[in-house]
């Protein structure tokens, strides 16, 4: 099974493969053979509602049958307990080899459908605060301590986060509230909302520790070539190594 690493590329890209499927082909294409493409994120929209998840996964495995496929349902871990071992075992025979959660729904939820993926060998990848504006209570949005969801994910051993690259200061306070609860400091971050949502690479990368990723969609999708889009990645990679 290929898992999401936590240390073998200190700093890594994560392409959001969110277009229609034959532009997430040549992201799997160009993405094949990079080191320093730690996984390929598919999102719950595009193109998985119209193609469907194992037809998506079975476009990327044609180009690319190395880097990990993450699933980030949009947002997974919502519903009642008892659906968490059908959701896993449907992206585990999909072809996918770890999820994004975002575990919303209370702590009952978020456990059950962490162990319910790990159960299948799933690699889990938690988050608890998004980039849009106005997410948390205090800013007029709905979510009052997204630690809480952190720390539920640490106690059943989640080692994998996803944070809001565009909002430094959340990254850097999050980055130090895993790092004190997190022997040996052994974790990795995943952070989108660069470029099109103001993140930059540079600043997020000061704060985000030795090992994390940018996830990239938009800065990517934008090119029509696979030589265009191997050269983006290419391009951020050098962007990352500047920090």
């Amino acid at each position: 099974m290929k898992c999401i690493p936590i240390d073998d590329a200190p700093k890594g890209i994560m392409p959001a493969c969110d277009a229609v499927i034959e532009k997430v082909a040549k992201i799997a294409e160009a993405s094949n053979g990079k080191k320093r493409v730690t996984a390929l994120k598919v999102g719950g929209i595009k193109p998985t509602l119209r193609h469907g998840l194992p037809k998506v996964i079975d476009t990327i495995r044609k180009f690319n049958n190395e880097t990990p496929i993450v699933f980030d349902y949009q947002k997974a871990g919502n519903d009642i307990p008892e659906l968490g071992p059908d959701f896993a075992s449907e992206v585990k025979d999909a072809g996918a080899d770890a999820v994004i959660i975002f575990p919303f729904g209370g702590e009952e939820t978020a456990r059950a459908w962490i162990k319910a993926c790990q159960d299948t060998g799933l690699g889990v990848i938690v988050g608890g605060h998004m980039t849009q504006k106005k997410f948390l209570a205090t800013e007029g949005g709905f979510i009052n301590d997204p630690k809480r969801i952190y720390a539920i994910a640490i106690d059943m051993g989640i080692r994998n986060f996803v944070v809001p690259g565009n909002k430094v200061a959340f990254v850097q306070e999050y980055h130090q509230f895993l790092k004190d609860r997190i022997p040996g400091g052994h974790f990795r971050l995943h952070a989108p909302g660069f470029l099109a949502q103001n993140g930059v690479i540079s600043e997020t990368g000061a704060v985000a520790g030795d090992w994390w990723d940018a996830i990239l969609g938009r800065g990517l999708t934008k090119y029509d070539t696979v030589t265009e889009i191997s050269a983006a990645i290419d391009e951020f990679v050098t962007q990352m190594d500047k920090t």
